[in-house]
């Protein structure tokens, strides 16, 4: 028989290749070794399979000269499998004409190319549809529309599954209460981050075997391959396509403004739901690394799951810009450069930063940083790991921080946010370059935050201040601030400067407070020219406890003369709504007549009793007057008889006399 005549048959061939390391194509099919002393090959096996089709084809034509063709029956299928050195496999079946391949009748019945519960077709890659604008629109943190509220129920389930066999077992129980590819997803998700534990020292030590999901379920500690290929294999498992996806991140050790290269240091996944693909990384919503003590703490974190990808790029460069899923994509130096907003600046509700870069230097001295949120927060700061050089005043939509670097270099600032709880959040962080320090700009060691009144003060019952800013200059070395407070709130304020007062009573000393029908006036003076942080505190009166702190302002005074004494000393009968008009100095001169005028509410009698006593008369203005001689005493007194039925009188205002 010809050759030719072959052609009666039709024949249709299949080609199907497939790369494998050599030991597998070796462990299937031992009988097919390699050539031992062949030349390494880099993915080029195709060289191989070729030379063993040819070798086939020649075997072929001798078959069918030995009249071997009459063995092809019309409905047989013969399959012919050539290996090249490398392990490449190529396999060509044989049909006959108008028979459809089993392989073909797989994909063609196929309505997408998904992995199944074994992972063994190959999930299609990210393409136009699936890709995100960038920058954030500010609309979702979630990659597409989620309300967390209806993971309630499967999030309590899926945490408390236990491991009781193999993965599979455990996906069968996880998927129990999961009734789509989303809830699928996310009972993966909880199980992983509720029960995974990083495991520092295999990170370190590069230990693969701990990287195995069946070693994972068995210690429940692994890194991030481990995280990402047990959250892959889980996923694949349960009917849903995931790929793990190498690449650098912005994660434990990293400073502001590094470079990256080499190895890529982190590995997360992407998932396909609801037609595009999806980002998570179940390391990060696990827990943290402590920097300090470098031992890691479970603590949920949301943000890691189904993260839009404008976000995710801030801390997550993927080795293939595919994966990013933004259009456009973001190159490496752009992915250095871009400031790094932490997880909890978005958790939190904030929305920008300003400035965008994480390096800044300085003009004249000074750097500013504002933040807009989408809800009232609260802030702090740390220069250099403390609370000072800067002013952060609150605002309703975010924060402003005027930092002050005290030396020219380089210096390290953080800023926190609290939400819910009572733990400041790290948010932000940023390298500042000074290159000129400014020091007529020295702030006080105890000016804390915030500086000002803000919402924060309004919702602690003090409003309408007279001084709604947060810094307070004076020429004289004196000024009166007021605002209204709150019924059955209690205020106390305090003055601080680094160079005194020192002890907490002359702290309180240099302020003396008025009470105005509903307002609280405090009149403060200065001990000498320089900045003092004013601080006020509150407390409900009715409850037990201390006061808190609610805001502080800074006061400022060139005017080097400037010497002003105490104001005198009150004692609890001081009532809320008395007024002192004179003398306000607590230090009296020696061998002098001080007059007096007070407004004292509810009161039988009052005097001064110095070396004598000196009665006080109530005028038609309602305030008690008279005059007292500081002669041949060391103190003053104010003293007021409640009732007139009482035969005893309450002190309520000490005065120091001057040594002759």
């Amino acid at each position: 028989m010809e050759l030719k005549d072959s052609n009666a048959v039709s024949i249709d061939m299949l080609l199907i290749v497939h790369s494998e390391k050599r030991h597998a194509a070796q462990g299937a099919h031992s009988d097919r070794q390699a050539d031992p002393g062949a030349p390494p090959q880099r993915r080029g096996g195709l060289q191989g399979v070729g030379n063993g089709i040819r070798r086939r084809q020649k075997l072929e034509r001798n078959d069918l000269h030995g009249n071997l063709v009459e063995k092809l029956h019309a409905q047989q299928t013969q399959v012919i499998t050539s290996y090249d050195n490398q392990g490449t496999q190529l396999t060509v079946e044989v049909h006959p004409q108008d028979a459809m391949p089993q392989l073909l009748k797989k994909f063609s019945l196929a309505k997408r190319l998904q992995g199944d519960k074994n992972g063994n077709t190959r999930p299609r890659q990210p393409g136009g549809k699936d890709a995100h604008a960038y920058p954030w629109d500010r609309s979702s943190l979630k990659s597409m529309p989620l309300d967390l509220r209806q993971f309630e129920k499967l999030d309590t389930y899926a945490s408390q599954v236990t491991v009781k066999s193999g993965l599979d077992a455990l996906v069968s129980d996880l998927l129990q209460e999961a009734h789509s590819d989303l809830e699928r997803v996310r009972a993966i998700w909880i199980w992983i981050c509720h029960h995974i534990e990083y495991d520092i020292e295999a990170a370190q030590e590069k230990d693969r075997q701990a990287f195995k999901p069946t070693t994972i379920l068995q210690t429940q500690k692994t890194n991030c391959d481990g995280y990402a290929g047990l959250f892959e294999r889980m996923c694949r498992i349960a009917g849903v396509q995931c790929m793990t996806v190498p690449g650098y991140s912005k994660g434990f050790g990293y400073q502001p403004g590094q470079s990256f290269s080499g190895e890529f240091d982190h590995a997360w996944n992407a998932v396909f739901l609801e037609g595009r693909w999806h980002l998570v990384d179940s390391t990060w919503g696990s827990g943290l690394v402590d920097s300090t003590t470098s031992k890691f703490t479970f603590l949920y974190n949301e943000f890691y799951f189904l993260t839009h990808p404008a976000l995710f790029i801030e801390d997550h460069f993927p080795d293939n810009k595919n994966w990013q899923l933004l259009k456009p994509p973001q190159s490496l130096r752009q992915f250095e450069n871009n400031m790094y907003h932490k997880s909890e600046f978005y958790n939190k509700g904030m929305l920008s930063a300003h400035p965008q870069t994480s390096i800044i230097k300085t003009v004249n001295g000074k750097v500013t940083v504002t933040i807009e949120s989408c809800a009232p927060t609260l802030f702090m700061f740390m220069l250099n790991g403390k609370q000072e050089h800067g002013l952060l005043s609150l605002r309703k939509n975010g924060m402003k921080l005027d930092v002050y670097p005290p030396t020219v270099g380089t210096h390290k600032l953080q800023i926190f946010a609290k939400g819910n709880s009572e733990i400041y959040s790290s948010v932000l962080e940023y390298t500042l370059k000074c290159h000129y320090a400014d020091i007529d700009v020295r702030l006080p060691a105890e000016l804390h935050q915030p500086v000002g009144p803000s919402w924060f003060s309004e919702q602690m019952g003090i409003t309408k201040p007279s001084h709604p800013e947060p810094v307070i200059y004076t020429s004289d070395g004196r000024c009166s601030v007021s605002f209204s407070v709150e019924e059955g709130i209690s205020v106390l304020a305090s003055l601080h400067g680094d160079d005194g007062p020192v002890t907490e009573e002359t702290q309180r000393r240099y302020i003396f407070q008025l009470q105005r029908e509903k307002r609280t006036e405090l009149k403060v003076q200065l001990p000498h020219a320089g900045k003092f942080a004013l601080k006020i505190f509150v407390k409900k009166r009715q409850e037990p406890g201390n006061y808190v702190f609610v805001f502080n302002y800074l006061l400022c005074c060139t005017n080097s003369k400037v010497n002003w004494p105490v104001f005198p000393e009150s004692f609890g009968n001081w009532g809320q709504d008395n007024e002192l008009l004179e003398p306000l100095s607590g230090v009296l001169p020696a061998n002098h007549n001080v007059p007096f005028k007070l407004k004292l509410h509810g009161v039988a009698k009052a005097l001064v009793k110095g070396q004598d006593m000196w009665p006080l008369t109530l005028n038609h203005e309602g305030y008690w007057e008279g005059s007292c001689n500081t002669a041949g005493c060391q103190e003053v007194y104010v003293m007021v008889l409640e009732n007139a039925n009482h035969n005893f009188y309450s002190y309520i205002l000490k005065y120091k006399v001057n040594a002759q």
